[in-house]
């Protein structure tokens, strides 16, 4: 959709390097004259996010990483000289663990938007299937990454969900050993998490990489789910995107900020400041809370095996949206059935989320299993009947008509791209 570059550079070297490496060619054509539908409201800048996140991430952990000592007997230690002796080390390490919690937090807000608004279906696919491989690495670094302090929550976190490979047929036994290292998780383990979780950050970037390719292939989609047909239901992505999206990064760096320097434990658990203890197990195993959905689930089956599968069934499940999905409406804005079924869906996440928190018991099991039987039959059923079924609203006919209104879009016509003004959505 971006084309070929028009980009010449200025000088001279310039021009010989752009001969021989066409860099800012790509850059120019990717991220300043990249048209971009008019429309897009706010909550398409969490990409941006996101991607802020990811480099913040990778730029605290790998300083982190300078300091940390990947050993059983020194790791817990060594935090705390991270957060004692170093040189704003308690900065790095509070930036690190809250950025953790900011990334998820963006990242179900960027997926939900994608869910309501169909950025799942042709022609991306591809794009929503990348998107879901982040998905999975994110949630595999942040679990290894949540081991490392080698407090209390982290040993028996780890001893936890290594344990779930153990229900697979056959090789389950295998793959949990190897995890471990040995015959339980000890020095090894946390050997193996800490390589890991220096190395997925990166293959998340490569694939982030990816994810913005398949992006550029078909365009962003949009509020009204209906494709650009004309110059002037674009705008190119500078100034207007980058300075809409860039006033929304300064607002998530401040609310991020103020978890940093006002509330920095919020989401941490008092067990994980003492020593991991193999001989005492903590009185509750709470995950962190983006995997609280996830543990209710687990929890909500009776047995191993069935537990695990429908686990991971809930995250695999949303790699099959755009072919669950039948209906010839891209966005939710038109489908008021599906906004209300769509709107439940949220609260049942909620609702798991709350559910995972909590101890076990009769009740937060029933709920938990009414919850899960919602989560899946909103996917396999709902989904699937509702393109057949609703009835849904007019679609207008282009984005400057979904702007401005049929006539006021007629009206703008002559004035041209340029000389209409970016709506906030």
């Amino acid at each position: 959709m971006s084309g070929p570059s028009t980009y010449v550079p200025k000088s001279a070297f310039g021009r010989w390097f752009e001969q021989r490496l066409p860099i800012m060619g790509l850059m120019h054509s990717s991220f300043i004259v990249f048209p971009n539908p008019r429309n897009l409201n706010y909550f398409w800048t969490f990409g941006g996010i996101l991607s802020f996140m990811l480099v913040a991430q990778i730029l605290t952990g790998v300083t982190l990483a300078m300091h940390y000592v990947p050993d059983a007997r020194l790791a817990f230690n060594s935090v705390e000289h991270i957060m004692r002796d170093v040189n704003y080390g308690w900065l790095l390490r509070y930036m690190h663990a809250n950025g953790a919690t900011m990334f998820f937090l963006a990242v179900y807000i960027h997926m939900l938007r994608g869910l309501y608004y169909g950025s799942y279906k042709a022609p991306r696919e591809v794009l929503w299937l990348l998107g879901v491989i982040i998905f999975l690495l994110m949630m595999a670094t942040a679990f290894m990454g949540y081991v490392l302090p080698w407090g209390q929550m982290s040993f028996w976190g780890a001893t936890v969900i290594t344990n779930l490979f153990s229900a697979i047929p056959v090789f389950g036994n295998y793959v949990t050993a190897w995890l471990w290292g040995g015959f339980s998780v000890g020095d090894p383990t946390l050997n193996r998490f800490f390589s890991l979780h220096y190395l997925l950050p990166f293959m998340i970037a490569g694939v982030v990489i990816l994810h913005i390719w398949a992006l550029h292939v078909p365009g962003s989609n949009n509020p009204a789910g209906v494709e650009p047909k004309s110059s002037k239901d674009t705008l190119p992505f500078h100034p207007y995107f980058t300075i809409k999206d860039g006033f929304a990064v300064v607002v998530f760096m401040i609310f991020f900020a103020w978890f940093v320097f006002f509330v920095p434990n919020f989401f941490g658990h008092a067990d994980n400041y003492n020593p991991a203890n193999p001989l005492v197990t903590p009185q509750e195993i709470v995950p962190e809370w983006y995997f609280l959905p996830y543990y209710a689930i687990l929890r909500s089956i009776p047995y191993k095996l069935p537990g695990v599968l429908t686990m991971f069934a809930s995250i695999a499940v949303f790699a099959f949206l755009p072919w669950l999905d039948t209906s010839r409406v891209r966005s939710g804005t038109y489908r008021p059935v599906f906004k209300v079924f769509f709107w439940v869906f949220v609260l049942c996440g909620i609702g798991l989320g709350y559910i995972g928190s909590q101890r076990v018991s009769d009740a937060t099991i029933l709920a938990g299993r009414l919850l899960l039987t919602y989560y899946f039959v909103f996917f396999l059923v709902i989904l699937p009947l509702l393109g057949l079924l609703e009835t849904p609203r007019q679609v207008p006919a282009s984005i400057s008509a979904a702007v401005l209104g049929a006539k006021g879009a007629a009206a703008a016509m002559p004035r041209g791209v340029g000389a209409e003004p970016s709506v906030k959505g």
